[in-house]
């Protein structure tokens, strides 16, 4: 069940937005294992002249860029599916766009179950009733 944050670097553009979605939602259910059903996902594209890497804007740096957070439930997933998760994306990103900058994060926020869910229940209560 996880929340998924997508922020992408430059002018909106909905073809590149669905096609990221669509990578990043198969990814999720691949690698980490998540219900497709569950995942919720959010996007915003950032004026490239907004978003700095070392004090430089990438409107000047010529670089595009993307910020990835998703919040999974603790202890789901181990290190190896974390980071070839972290590894596939960042690929694939990088097949989406020219002149991706390295200087793009994908950051898993592992969740305590205690403290995390949807639907009014939180991911305990979801493993109790299993």
């Amino acid at each position: 069940m996880p929340h998924i944050v997508l922020h992408l670097s430059g002018k909106p553009d909905a073809a590149l937005m669905e096609s990221a979605v669509q990578i990043i939602q198969d990814l999720t259910v691949q690698i980490l294992n998540k219900e497709r059903n569950v995942i919720a996902m959010t996007t915003q594209f950032i004026p490239s002249e907004y978003w700095f890497i070392g004090g430089e804007s990438l409107l000047k740096l010529g670089s595009s860029a993307f910020h990835l957070d998703i919040s999974i439930t603790d202890e789901t997933n181990t290190k190896a599916e974390k980071a070839q998760y972290v590894s596939e994306i960042y690929q694939a990103m990088s097949s989406l766009r020219p002149h991706q900058t390295e200087i793009s994060y994908v950051h898993l926020i592992d969740a305590r179950a205690t403290a995390y869910g949807y639907g009014g229940r939180t991911q305990e209560w979801r493993y109790q009733r299993r």
